[in-house]
């Protein structure tokens, strides 16, 4: 899949914005602060109606105007998409595919696919596990509309028996009710993912390798109270009830999905803790790039590829695994310049230059 076109209209700093895009690369560069990454953060938009950068959607709409309007023409091997989202000042969206109007976001999942990658995206490595669970539940919801489903019931369960714990009044039966029902969400959560880490170590390990020189190894291990992975549900109630107690007292689920996490090892050390500022670089390169093959192994066609300023974060030869790798994809990139790249680039592609919220 690929993007044909993209229109903006008082989208951050852009009163009004059309551009063709090249069907390969494209590249949009320029100072700072003058409007590149908006341009990746409107595609990523539309993949699934939520920024990267904010989740305030009134940051989104340009100072002075009620609304943002979003539009891109996407063209896939079975049917063309047409994407069109309004964004409003009170928060509100709408949101239509080929001139229908979606009735949840849960629609939008796995239209239109992207993978971004971004300075920030180190957090993925060396921040809390909030930052990890947030990269997995994106990607799972991207390839599984029932994925999205199940995550949205668990928070409300979670919710519900968070509530219920903070207002405890000795009513055992009520937990139990909750356990039962928020367990079988937490199963399929934990199987979902334990899957998809198993894809990301399959990809991961041959994208680490010829990045490295096979001088690492990489490696993916998914982090849960839960030990019985043939028979996660029952396992699942019984460590609820095992933590009671503790929850009660605490006012808050301790265990579930919720709290779970996954490491990225790197030659058997935790790149978190101990893996150098080039391990964790490349450790989030080789998740991001064996992401965008899981989605192609699973929808039979690769998702646009979003590079925003991450070129001069990298090494020449991690920069030159990148620019070899994207030529089967079309790709965005974000850079103040182009002059170290220039050599390994094709011919084949778009240059844009952006100054003040204005394209050439």
């Amino acid at each position: 899949m690929y993007i044909k076109s993209l229109n903006l209209l008082n989208f951050r700093n852009y009163d009004n914005l059309s551009i063709q895009l090249n069907r390969g690369i494209n590249i949009f560069t320029g100072d700072n602060a003058q409007g590149k990454t908006n341009i990746l953060e409107s595609i990523y938009y539309c993949s699934i109606g939520k920024s990267h950068r904010t989740s305030k959607d009134k940051e989104l709409i340009k100072w002075g105007a009620n609304e943002a309007y979003i539009s891109t023409y996407i063209s896939k091997e079975r049917l063309d998409k047409k994407i069109n989202i309004k964004i409003f000042k009170e928060g509100k969206k709408g949101i239509n595919i080929n001139s229908i109007k979606l009735n949840s976001i849960s629609d939008l999942m796995g239209v239109f696919n992207v993978v971004i990658f971004s300075p920030e995206d180190l957090k993925i490595v060396k921040e809390s596990p909030s930052f990890r669970r947030k990269f997995i539940d994106i990607e799972l919801c991207k390839l599984n509309k029932k994925y999205y489903y199940t995550l949205v019931q668990y928070n409300k369960l979670l919710n519900e028996r968070n509530f219920a714990l903070r207002k405890w009044e000795n009513d055992k039966n009520i937990l139990d009710i909750y356990d039962s029902q928020i367990s079988k969400f937490a199963s399929l959560i934990i199987k979902e993912r334990l899957n998809y880490i198993k894809k990301l170590n399959d990809q991961g390990k041959i994208i680490h390798n010829e990045i490295t020189s096979n001088n690492e190894l990489i490696d993916f291990k998914y982090i849960t109270e839960v030990k019985d992975f043939d028979n996660i549900e029952n396992d699942f109630i019984k460590l609820l009830w095992e933590n009671r107690r503790k929850d009660i007292e605490k006012g808050i689920t301790t265990i579930g999905p919720h709290r779970d996490d996954f490491s990225i090892f790197i030659n058997n050390i935790d790149t978190r803790k101990f893996g150098s500022q080039g391990q964790q670089r490349t450790a989030v390169l080789s998740t991001k790039f064996a992401s965008l093959e899981i989605i192609k192994e699973e929808v039979g066609e690769y998702p646009v590829l979003l590079l925003d300023d991450v070129l001069s974060e990298l090494d020449l030869k991690r920069q030159k695994y990148i620019l070899n790798s994207i030529k089967k994809v079309q790709t965005i990139i974000t850079c103040t310049g182009i002059f170290d790249i220039k050599e390994y680039l094709d011919e084949d592609i778009n240059m844009y230059y952006v100054k003040n919220g204005t394209v050439e």
